[in-house]
């Protein structure tokens, strides 16, 4: 019956089941954290994030379904053909309305 008149103070297995406990908290919290991303793989969203917007080192991030694609500035104004689609108008609350022609 030595096992039952044993301290519980000098017990080994209890420091053993505390880290278990902490580890189980850590790894909630890292889940957490992996959910909460933008860019998570198990999102069914298609996700658009801009990184320094306005600067010279802008980048856009573009995912749609499984697919990530990543658009770097070189900080030069671009050039191209095109024709007038529409006007974009911003309101005063901020909103922008686009009016197609």
């Amino acid at each position: 019956m030595r096992l039952l008149d044993e301290d519980e103070g000098i017990n080994p297995a209890l420091s053993v089941v505390n880290l278990v406990d902490v580890f189980l908290v850590l790894v909630a919290a890292l889940l957490i954290a992996i959910a909460q991303n933008p860019l998570n793989p198990f999102m069914a969203e298609d996700v658009t994030v801009i990184k320094n917007e306005g600067k010279e080192n802008m980048e856009i991030i573009v995912k749609k379904g499984n697919k990530i694609e990543s658009f770097k500035s070189d900080g030069k104004t671009g050039s191209g053909s095109g024709k007038k689609a529409g006007t974009a108008y911003e309101m005063a609350d901020g909103s922008i309305i686009y009016v197609a022609e």
